[in-house]
């Protein structure tokens, strides 16, 4: 009689996990640059070339994305890191994005990241940063680990802007973190990442 309960209840917890799972809309990450803006409605050209519809929700959170220096990265600070795996197992910057105060803990920790073939995404906070001989030598603690990143001087440093609507226009350079699938295969974002001046977000 025991087995047969442990069986039931596994099979009622894999079909309520199956559901949540269900509920959730695919997410996709869209780079690109935006070519048509019809009210809400944004036309976007992919960095792959293929063009793309995504809809802004109405309380859409529009964040700009600025230049800044490396000397703005300081213990304390919470970075995330764009980057290649070194053979010695250190991880080789090829952008840095500083969070504002209030993103504080945003995705916290080491993951696979599709802005090159294996590249990495560590957002973490900064313990410790020195000057090596390729670089800035910055070591990062997240929950469960750290990474030791090397900073060339030529890596793009980027700051995100809390801005509205303005921003987005046609000819801007975009980065949607994650574009929610809608059922009729629409897609819809509630963050739209901007780069200014020109700026294509290098993450």
């Amino acid at each position: 009689m025991l087995p047969r309960l442990l069986v039931a209840s596994f099979a009622a917890i894999t079909m309520l996990a199956s559901s949540a799972s269900a509920q959730q809309p695919p997410m996709t990450r869209i780079r690109g640059a935006i070519e048509t803006v019809d009210g809400s409605t944004l036309g976007i050209k992919t960095r792959e070339g293929t063009d793309v519809t995504v809809k802004m929700t109405d309380n859409v959170a529009v964040f700009a994305l600025v230049k800044t220096s490396l000397s703005e990265v300081k213990e304390g600070s919470y970075i995330g890191i764009s980057a290649m795996p070194e053979p010695d197992g250190t991880q080789k910057a090829f952008a840095v994005h500083i969070f504002p105060a209030n993103q504080r803990g945003a995705a916290e920790g080491f993951h696979p990241w599709d802005a090159r073939p294996n590249s990495t995404m560590t957002n973490a906070t900064v313990a410790e940063t020195v000057k090596g001989t390729e670089g800035q030598n910055i070591l990062v603690k997240y929950k469960g680990g750290e990474k030791k990143v090397v900073v060339p001087p030529d890596t793009p440093i980027v700051t995100f802007v809390a801005s509205d609507k303005s921003e987005v226009k046609p000819g801007a350079k975009i980065i949607i973190f994650g574009a929610a699938k809608k059922e009729d295969g629409t897609l819809e974002a509630g963050r739209i990442n901007v780069g200014r001046d020109g700026i294509t977000p290098p993450m």
